[in-house]
């Protein structure tokens, strides 16, 4: 059974910083990433992390978020700083193992 599991997120103020972990097993994975859903919104991409090494990042969160990934244990994350209320969502990761499986989903809130 193919599972992703994800850990981290919850409640920051304005300026602050998350990360979140996501954790494959059942599979290997070729591109990994993160996708988030705000209320009453669609689900958009945030960022990707290739198995070949290449990243790419939504424009709403170049330079204020990282994406790294540890093959070796099967693990994406993402590094979120100067975090700010518009980026309040849950965010779910993501990897595609022939076709695409998706985590359990975070909540992160941006909030004073």
């Amino acid at each position: 059974q193919v599972q992703l599991v994800e850990s981290g997120g919850g409640l920051v103020q304005p300026g602050g910083s998350l990360n979140l972990s996501c954790t494959g097993s059942g599979s290997i994975f070729s591109n990994m990433g993160w996708s988030r859903q705000a209320p009453g919104k669609q689900r958009e991409f945030v960022a990707v992390f290739t198995r070949g090494g290449t990243t790419n990042y939504a424009d709403s969160v170049k330079g204020r978020f990282t994406i790294s990934r540890d093959n070796a244990k099967n693990s994406v994350y993402l590094q979120m700083n100067s975090l700010k209320p518009e980026d309040t969502a849950v965010y779910y990761c993501w990897g595609v193992a022939g076709t695409g499986y998706w985590g359990q989903g975070s909540q992160v809130t941006v909030s004073s």
